[in-house]
């Protein structure tokens, strides 16, 4: 078990090193507890090509389902590709 306090703000890296940016956020079903999507801050590449517009004074935030992640350590790894996740149905922007 891990606290979020000890993984907000690791860099989350799609499979091929790309940088997508930072965790800032979590999603939970409160029926079972289990966290379910991270809240990912992009990175203005990120934002640019995944399609999400920079927001005036924040970037964009989108949501990626946990069954993505592959290894969490110093950064949180992805197992699919940028262009994979252009792809991806189940990421969308995080509405606050």
């Amino acid at each position: 078990m891990v606290s979020f306090d000890k993984i907000s703000g690791k860099f989350v890296i799609c499979a091929g090193g790309f940088d997508l940016g930072e965790l800032n956020g979590v999603e939970m079903n409160t029926d079972n507890w289990q966290v379910t999507h991270l809240h990912v801050k992009l990175s203005k590449p990120a934002s640019e090509d995944l399609g999400f517009k920079k927001r005036f004074i924040r970037s964009s935030t989108v949501c990626v389902p946990t069954s993505l992640v592959s290894k969490v350590g110093d950064n949180i790894l992805l197992n699919k590709t940028l262009d994979e996740l252009t792809k991806h149905p189940e990421i969308y922007e995080c509405r606050e």
